[in-house]
């Protein structure tokens, strides 16, 4: 076999296996999950609370398959629904994802907004994101229709944790609200929420789209039960044995999606100390729609009662 025989036998090899890989991520990118989990975080004695966290949507209206996996969501009947934003990926999108969300509106439900809920995803390098953040942000292109989606998750009665605080009763239990808006563009205003969180209520969490450590370091400096995030999409680009090698934010690799404690080397029950979920999403760009070993998801948070531990202390 002659040297330019090997070559082009290789060149068809490496030809195929890039084709493989391929169709593998955008398969993946279309394999909607629905995670469970189970977090100890109510006072003891508490009945359960069913809290469905949807992050990263990243919606466009062709996009049919999504919705309707979307919309079977409502059929957990969850108690609560957290969205920590990037809902869009085009201007014709907010009416799609009302569609999608459907009976999920008529759940109590708290909401930020993404980066990518305001300005339109435009095509770019996807191997920019493995490297370390530069600092720019694409806020130079068309804004997308996120004054609509605002006024529609609103008016259908969630709470609007944009650099805000609120309180909901759910299930006989009052729980105490945080947000801040996307800290990924540093709109993020923690004066406007600091300060020691709600001590009467059963539960307390903080919600933010990008898990941006002085945000995490904030809320629990206050006293929040649990932080709610999203943003990383997990990596998305994931080494199966090894994890995310990227985030798209300061929190490290190791916590890119799950749940987790916050400072990570705390215990449950430790003071000072919280539960930090980070959910990896259920969207890509509509210009890289691939993940390997990343699947998409939504989570099934069920938080019940820390029976057999003391109350946390309160700041």
């Amino acid at each position: 076999m002659t040297p330019l025989s090997i070559l082009r036998r290789l060149t068809v090899a490496g030809a195929l296996a890039g084709a493989g890989v391929t169709t593998y991520a955008m398969t993946e990118a279309r394999a909607y999950t629905l995670r469970r989990v189970r977090v100890p975080a109510l006072p003891p004695g508490s009945p359960e609370l069913r809290v469905l966290h949807l992050s990263d949507v990243h919606m466009t209206p062709g996009q049919t398959r999504k919705q309707a996996w979307l919309r079977d969501l409502a059929d957990l009947e969850p108690d609560l629904v957290v969205d920590t934003g990037d809902n869009l990926a085009h201007r014709d999108a907010v009416p799609v994802v009302l569609d999608s969300l459907g009976p999920l509106l008529d759940v109590p439900g708290v909401f930020v907004l993404g980066s990518n809920d305001y300005f339109e995803p435009t095509l770019r390098n996807p191997f920019r994101y493995l490297l370390p953040d530069d600092g720019r942000r694409h806020t130079n292109v068309p804004q997308l229709p996120w004054r609509e989606l605002r006024a529609a998750l609103s008016g259908a009665g969630w709470a609007d944790l944009t650099n805000a605080k609120a309180a909901l009763e759910v299930r006989g239990l009052r729980l105490a609200f945080a947000g801040v808006d996307d800290p990924h563009l540093g709109y993020d205003r923690l004066d406007e929420v600091a300060g020691p969180a709600e001590t009467d209520a059963d539960l307390r969490v903080g919600v933010a789209h990008a898990p941006y450590l002085r945000v995490l370091d904030r809320f629990v400096a206050d006293g929040y039960d649990a932080i709610l995030a999203g943003h990383t999409h997990g990596g998305q680009v994931c080494l199966p044995g090894f994890g995310a090698l990227t985030t798209n934010c300061d929190i490290e690799p190791a916590r890119a999606r799950g749940l987790h404690r916050h400072p990570a080397a705390s215990a449950p029950g430790d003071p000072g100390s919280s539960w930090l979920h980070v959910s990896a999403g259920l969207g890509t760009s509509p210009y890289a729609r691939i993940r390997v070993a990343c699947r998409p998801e939504a989570t099934l948070l069920t938080l019940v009662g820390t029976e057999g531990s003391s109350p946390r202390p309160r700041p």
